[in-house]
């Protein structure tokens, strides 16, 4: 499989699954999880890694342990010999056979299989960086952060050959920056509460399609009171109509749409005719 984002945007619509495709008895951010991701025809998946006292990189989303396995933790605090043996839980709270998985056995078993976004890549960026170079998946990964000084130097210095995207929200001041710097800058997430943001402007978005770069939008929503992307969402694609959750990204031109409904988003851009690039 080629690796090349680029060329990936201009055949299709890239859809990320958020932490897989979960539901039922199948925990989110579980090597399961992913698997029915890419079944349901998502183009990257999207994890989170974490660290462990005795620092084992493993797959899941930092302080939400109490949310997935019903028990007051702290992993961070934990060896992994003991996180391994936890198991989560499902929506029902009903303990499951899942368990979290390495980084290591993660990488292993998607190489060469699909796109990967990387999350809290920098709460330990040697450490994955290092597991990332010695699996040989350099083209298969894409980091994101939000934007500083130090960052950009520690991705310049540390990280250069590594996608990377600057989350920003309404602005994007370093945009003229990083095209300057020795980064592997392909683009931006984009987030945005209303609208008529600048973000989801004919002018941002071919502006930065003329800089030869991607942007990300979020149909996902965290929390319905801090919209990502100006009220067009998963949610909204089910409560008023699929044209208005999801129809409404893919018109402006955004090249990445990340969901927690990757099945249902693809049928939706197939069946209106707006996941092909024409």
């Amino acid at each position: 499989m080629n690796f090349d984002l680029f060329q990936k945007a201009k055949e299709n619509i890239i859809v990320v699954a958020h932490r897989g495709a979960c539901g039922g008895n199948i925990p989110c951010n579980t090597l399961t999880a992913y698997e029915i991701a890419l079944k349901q025809g998502a183009d990257m998946i999207e994890v989170d890694v974490s660290r462990s006292r005795d620092g084992k990189l493993f797959i899941f989303h930092p302080g939400m342990e109490e949310d997935h396995f019903n028990k007051k933790m702290n992993f961070k605090r934990m060896k992994f010999e003991k996180i391994a043996k936890e198991r989560y839980v499902n929506f029902d709270n009903s303990v499951t056979q899942f368990g979290v998985a390495t980084f290591d056995d993660f990488l292993e078993q998607f190489k060469g299989r699909c796109f990967i976004n990387i999350d809290k890549f920098w709460d330990n960026p040697e450490m994955i960086y290092d597991a990332i170079k010695r699996h040989d998946m350099i083209d298969q990964v894409l980091v994101k952060s939000k934007l500083s000084p130090k960052i950009i130097k520690t991705v310049e210095d540390f990280c250069p050959d590594v996608a990377f995207m600057p989350i920003v929200r309404d602005k994007h001041p370093y945009h003229e920056e990083l095209m300057r710097r020795k980064i592997n800058y392909i683009g931006a997430e984009v987030l945005f509460e209303k609208e008529d943001s600048y973000m989801a402007s004919p002018e941002f978005i071919d502006m930065m399609h003329r800089d030869g770069k991607l942007v990300w939008v979020n149909s996902i929503i965290y929390d319905y009171k801090e919209q990502l992307a100006g009220g067009h969402s998963d949610d909204t694609a089910f409560t008023v109509n699929e044209d208005y959750g999801w129809g409404w990204l893919a018109d402006k031109g955004y090249d990445m749409i990340q969901t927690d409904w990757a099945l249902m988003l693809i049928n939706y851009l197939k069946e209106s005719g707006k996941y092909y690039k024409k």
